[in-house]
C-alpha cells in the first residue's frame, strides 16, 4: 500500500515522515516535484497541487502530471486536501466536508487522459466520483476527533482564479451545490480514469459571496483560516492513513 497526498497539508514534515526525499519526476504530461517517505511502515507520496511555490493558478495546475506521477509512483490511494467556500449556513468556517458528488463548472481544463480515440473509444463512468470507503474513513476519523464535519454533500468546481459573482453563487445554491472550490472536480475525474481510489477532505474558509449580511473576505483571510487548521488536517490524515493500513492488512 502506498498513499498519495495532494495539497499543502503540512504532512510532509520530517518529524512525522521518515526518510523524506524530494525529486523531480518526469511524466508524459510534464515534470513535477514529488516528495516521498514513510509513515511507520506505510509509504507516502506527496504532490503540491499548485507547485512547490504555489506558482500555478487553478487553471494552469498540471493535473494530469500530478495524477500520473502518483500512479507511476505506485500510489494505491489518493487523499486530497482542499480549501472551499460554503454555500450553506450550517457549514461554518473551519468545518470539514467530505463530498460524495461534484459539479464541474470549469471551462478551460484538460480533465481526461484520453485526448483522442485512436486506440478506441473511452468514456469513464463518473456516477460516484469519490471512493466511498476512503471518504467514510475520513468522515469517521474527523467525527471521532470531535471536529465539525459534514458528509455526502455536493462540491462545485469553478474555473478561477476569480471568485464568484453574487448571481453565480446564488445559482450554484439553486443547482444543489453545498461547497465551492477551484480544483477538485478536475483532479477527481483524472484519478477515476487512472483507477486510483480518491477522496477529499475540504475545509470551509468562507461563505463565498451569497451571504450578503457579511463582507466577502480577501484571499489572504481565506488562507489564514486554512492555515489555522493545518494541524487538525494533519491529525485527520495521519489517523485515516493508519486505519486504512489496518484495513488493508486485514484483507
Amino acid at each position: 500500500m502506498k498513499i498519495g497526498v495532494i495539497g499543502g497539508s503540512g504532512l510532509d514534515d520530517p518529524d512525522i515522515v521518515k526518510d523524506l526525499q524530494s525529486q523531480n519526476q518526469a511524466t508524459a504530461y510534464g515534470e513535477i516535484s514529488v516528495n516521498s517517505g514513510r509513515l511507520n511502515d506505510i509509504e507516502i507520496v506527496f504532490v503540491a497541487r499548485h507547485g512547490t511555490r504555489h506558482q500555478f493558478s487553478p487553471t494552469h495546475v498540471n493535473y494530469r502530471a500530478n495524477i500520473q506521477a502518483l500512479k507511476d509512483s505506485g500510489a494505491t490511494h489518493i487523499i486530497a486536501t482542499n480549501a472551499c467556500g460554503s454555500l450553506k449556513t450550517e457549514i461554518r468556517r473551519g468545518d470539514f466536508i467530505i463530498p460524495n458528488q461534484f459539479i464541474d463548472f470549469t471551462k478551460r481544463r484538460i480533465n481526461t487522459f484520453h485526448d483522442d480515440f485512436s486506440q478506441g473509444m473511452f468514456h469513464e463512468v463518473m456516477a460516484d466520483p469519490f471512493d466511498k470507503n476512503l471518504s467514510e474513513l475520513l468522515y469517521s476519523v474527523a467525527d471521532e476527533m470531535g471536529f465539525r464535519v459534514h458528509k455526502n454533500l455536493t462540491l462545485l468546481t469553478i474555473e478561477g482564479p476569480r471568485f464568484s459573482t453574487r448571481a453565480e453563487s446564488k445559482m450554484f445554491i439553486l443547482w444543489g451545490a453545498d461547497i465551492i472550490n477551484m480544483t477538485v472536480a478536475t483532479e477527481a475525474a483524472l484519478a477515476k480514469e487512472a483507477g486510483i481510489p480518491y477522496a477529499v477532505i475540504a475545509m470551509s474558509t468562507d461563505y463565498d459571496c451569497w451571504k450578503e449580511d457579511e463582507q466577502m473576505p480577501v484571499w489572504q483571510d481565506i488562507l489564514a483560516v486554512f492555515n489555522n487548521n493545518v494541524d487538525n488536517v494533519k491529525k485527520i490524515l495521519l489517523e485515516t492513513i493508519h486505519r486504512l493500513s489496518q484495513q488493508e492488512g486485514a484483507k
